[in-house]
């Protein structure tokens, strides 16, 4: 019992020193949002006041929405180019990593080391290409263009690959024994099997592709197909005097990517338990 009551103090005080070092980590989060509904005087005001004296967030957060440069406008371009981006990525990646690992093929070892091969190659090193040839096939400047640029992952493949070999073999000659083919097997049979990892992949390009900047600063051109990064910059640009405006236009930028993270942390924690058993 004595032992226990230890073990339970040491918890107790880990979870403790835990809780003290992640309100460090959310203090800058908490400024930027308690920011965003005062009035310009009070931004710098020291020592900092957590609870504004006067709030203006509903004048702030109006501007920043339906003022000279729409929020609204540019988050509906972000929201479609990061979700349709999200599907294509996980359909190709699954497939793909299926492939790779449940399709025997003399070639299967030396494709998946070409493919591992240009992960070493840097984006920036690919951009005159890429721009060269969009222009040539009429995609530059467009939503769709930029969608294609991150359709394919070589990280999303190798993640998925990883969990896909975990999947026995004996399903695959099971469903084959019945008659199925690989396209019913991956559907039916693999990947609902690895459905957390792909949920923890899916989650991952949707921030990754919420956040880019360098692609729509390249392949973008006209004004309303601007992603939020873009919008970001432009706005912070134009009213950098305006404190208060800057963190409302950061806070929205934020908001999508918190409630994608609440909503998929279930599948995030599912898919790092499921990779450390297969560890």
């Amino acid at each position: 019992m004595q032992a226990s009551f230890r073990l339970d103090w040491r918890k107790a005080i880990t979870t403790i020193i835990l809780f003290i070092i992640s309100i460090f980590f959310l203090l800058p989060f908490i400024w930027m949002l308690v920011t965003s509904f005062k009035v310009e005087t009070e931004v710098f005001v020291y020592p900092i006041e957590w609870i504004p004296r006067h709030w203006n967030a509903i004048p702030n957060y109006k501007e920043v929405w339906f003022g000279d440069y729409p929020f609204y406008v540019y988050y509906w371009n972000s929201i479609k180019v990061a979700v349709l981006t999200t599907l294509c990525s996980c359909l190709i990646s699954a497939l793909a990593a299926y492939g790779f690992s449940k399709v025997q093929f003399k070639a299967s070892g030396p494709l998946f080391l070409i493919v591992l091969i240009t992960y070493m190659v840097p984006s920036q090193a690919i951009l005159v290409p890429q721009f060269i040839l969009y222009r040539q096939i009429g995609l530059f400047n467009s939503h769709i263009g930029l969608i294609l640029l991150n359709t394919f992952s070589v990280l999303g493949v190798f993640m998925l690959r990883q969990f896909f070999m975990g999947v026995h073999q004996e399903y695959i000659e099971c469903a084959k024994i019945e008659g199925a083919g690989h396209f019913r097997i991956f559907w039916n049979i693999a990947l609902p099997l690895v459905r957390p990892a792909v949920a923890t992949y899916a989650i991952l390009r949707f921030i990754w592709t919420w956040n880019d900047y360098q692609n729509p600063l390249v392949f973008l051109r006209t004004d309303k197909l601007y992603t939020i990064q873009l919008a970001m910059q432009k706005f912070t640009s134009m009213s950098g005097e305006f404190y208060s405006l800057i963190m409302a236009c950061a806070v929205s930028a934020i908001l999508p990517l918190l409630i994608v993270f609440i909503i998929g942390q279930k599948s995030v924690i599912e898919g790092i338990a499921l990779g450390g058993v297969k560890g």
